[in-house]
C-alpha cells in the first residue's frame, strides 16, 4: 500500500512540472520587445530583410545576361531545327550565287576566246600595241655568244622557254631563255660524210618550228632539209628534192605540214609527221628570198629580183601575184591572215592586203639614205618582223658598206622573231635578247632604234 502511494505521488509531480514548462514557453512567445533595447530591434530587422522576396530586387547587367541565357536554354527542339534549316538555305543560296558568277565569268572568257579565234581566222583581229611600246633598258639586253660565224636564222619555241639559232658555222644551238645558257649544241658534220653524220656541212640558211613545239626543221646551202625532235635535238629525217639552197621554211600553224622555198625558184610541201613529200609549186622567175605562213592552207613568198610577192593557194593549186617594189624583194612576213609586210633593197617597206594586188601603202626610203653627198642611196631593208595580229611591225636596215650578194643566202644583220614576251635579233655572230615593256604612254610615234648595239649598250 505504501509503495502504491509513492508511485501515485511521483506521477503527480511529473505532470505538474510538464505543465509549468509549457506555460513558461507560451509566456516567452507572447513577451513584447522592450522599447529601449536597440540590439533586439537590429536583430529583428535583419530577419525581416532576409524574408523580402527576390522579385523586388533591381535588374543588373549580370542578371539580364543570366535571363538571356535562360531564354536560349528554353529554345525548343522545333525552333532549333527551324533556325538551322534557315542557315543551311542561306549557305546554299550564297554558294549558288558564287557558282553562277564563276560560270558567267568563264562563259565570257570562252566567248571572248571564240570571238578572237573567228577574227583571227578572218584576218580581222588586231591588238593596238605600237603606241604603248617602250624601248628596252640597257639592263634588259642580254648577249649570248656561242657561234663562230654570223648567225643566219633562229626560232623561239611556242612556250617561249627556248631559242634555236643556226649560223654559217653549220652549228645549231638550243638556248634557255631564262638563264641564257646553252642547252644543246648540234655541231657541224664533216665534209664527205653527209650520209653518216647528223649535222649540216654547209651554211644553214633557214629554220622553222612546229606550233606544238615537236619538230624543228633546218635548211642549208647543200639543198638539204633536216628534221629534228625539238625536245631532245635528235635527228629524225632528211628531205631532199630541191636543186639549190633552201632559203625559207615555215610550218603551217596547228599542223605538221611544212613549206620550203629555194633558190631553185620552187616551193615544196612536205608532211613531216608522215616523213613524206607532197607536191612542188612553180611560178617565180628568180630565186625565192623569203617565205611565211599561218593557219590557212597557203603560204606567201618573196621573189627577189623578179619583183613579185606571191600567195600560193594549195587546195586550189593557184597563185596570186603582187607587184609593188622597184628593187629586189628580200624579206616578207604575215601580220595576220589578210595582211603582210615586205621589204626591198630599194629601201621601201610595203603593207599588203591579200585581196588587193597593189600595196595598201608604201613607205619609200624607210631607213633614210647613206653615202657621199650627191650619191646617196637608200638603206636596204634586210629583214622585217611583225607581232602577230597587232599593229606593230619592225624593220631592219643593212649596216655594212659592202652589201652581201643575193647568192650569199643571208643578211649581215637580221631582225627576227617578235612575240608577246620579248624580241630577238642577231648580228655578226652575237644573239641579242630584249624584253618588251608595255605601259601606257603619251608618245605618238614608235621609238626608232638605230645602230649595231654593243654589249650592254642601249638600242
Amino acid at each position: 500500500m505504501a509503495a502504491a502511494g509513492m508511485k501515485r505521488k511521483q506521477q503527480r509531480q511529473r505532470g505538474a512540472s510538464a505543465s509549468g514548462s509549457t506555460a513558461g514557453g507560451a509566456a516567452r512567445k507572447k513577451r513584447k520587445l522592450p522599447v529601449g533595447d536597440e540590439k533586439a530591434w537590429q536583430k529583428a530587422g535583419s530577419k525581416l530583410n532576409e524574408e523580402i522576396s527576390s522579385d523586388s530586387e533591381p535588374d543588373t547587367p549580370a542578371r539580364k545576361k543570366n535571363n538571356e541565357a535562360a531564354d536560349e536554354i528554353e529554345e525548343t527542339a522545333q525552333e532549333k531545327k527551324l533556325r538551322l534549316a534557315k542557315l543551311y538555305l542561306e549557305q546554299l543560296r550564297q554558294q549558288e550565287e558564287e557558282k553562277a558568277e564563276e560560270e558567267a565569268f568563264e562563259k565570257d572568257l570562252v566567248a571572248g576566246r571564240l570571238k578572237e579565234d573567228v577574227l583571227e581566222q578572218k584576218g580581222k583581229l588586231q591588238r593596238q600595241i605600237a603606241k604603248i611600246l617602250q624601248p628596252p633598258d640597257a639592263s634588259e639586253i642580254r648577249v649570248l655568244r656561242g657561234h663562230q660565224l654570223p648567225i643566219t636564222c633562229l626560232v623561239i619555241t611556242p612556250d617561249d622557254k627556248y631559242i634555236f639559232s643556226a649560223a654559217k658555222d653549220c652549228s645549231i644551238i638550243k638556248w634557255d631563255v631564262e638563264s641564257g645558257k646553252k642547252v644543246h649544241v648540234i655541231r657541224r658534220g664533216k665534209k664527205g660524210t653527209k650520209d653518216s653524220h647528223v649535222g649540216h656541212t654547209a651554211h644553214i640558211l633557214s629554220m622553222a618550228i612546229s606550233s606544238d613545239g615537236k619538230y624543228l626543221a633546218t635548211g642549208d646551202r647543200n639543198k638539204l632539209i633536216l628534221i629534228w625532235e625539238a625536245a631532245t635535238c635528235s635527228h629524225l629525217y632528211k628531205f631532199t628534192g630541191h636543186r639549190d639552197a633552201v632559203s625559207g621554211l615555215s610550218f603551217r600553224k596547228g599542223t605538221h605540214q611544212l613549206y620550203s622555198a629555194s633558190h631553185d625558184r620552187s616551193v615544196k610541201v612536205w608532211n613531216v609527221a608522215e616523213n613524206a613529200y607532197v607536191e612542188t609549186l612553180f611560178g617565180h622567175q628568180d630565186m625565192i628570198t623569203g617565205l611565211d605562213s599561218l593557219s590557212r592552207e597557203c603560204c606567201v613568198t618573196s621573189g627577189g629580183r623578179d619583183g613579185t610577192v606571191r600567195i600560193w593557194k594549195i587546195p586550189e593549186e593557184a597563185q596570186l601575184v603582187f607587184y609593188g617594189h622597184q628593187g629586189s624583194i628580200d624579206c616578207i612576213q604575215l601580220i595576220n591572215e589578210e595582211h603582210m609586210v615586205s621589204g626591198a633593197d630599194d629601201g621601201s617597206v610595203c603593207l599588203w592586203g591579200l585581196s588587193k594586188k597593189k600595196p595598201l601603202t608604201t613607205m619609200k626610203k624607210a631607213h633614210s639614205l647613206h653615202g657621199t653627198e650627191g650619191l646617196e642611196q637608200p638603206y636596204w631593208i634586210s629583214s622585217v618582223a611583225a607581232l602577230l595580229n597587232s599593229d606593230l611591225v619592225a624593220t631592219e636596215e643593212l649596216h655594212v658598206n659592202k652589201p652581201p650578194s643575193s647568192s650569199d643566202g643571208c643578211n649581215a644583220s637580221v631582225l627576227k622573231t617578235i612575240n608577246n614576251l620579248f624580241g630577238v635579233f642577231w648580228c655578226w655572230g652575237e644573239l641579242f635578247i630584249y624584253a618588251y615593256r608595255f605601259a601606257q604612254c603619251q608618245c605618238e610615234v614608235v621609238e626608232v632604234w638605230r645602230g649595231i648595239p654593243e654589249a650592254g649598250a642601249t638600242l
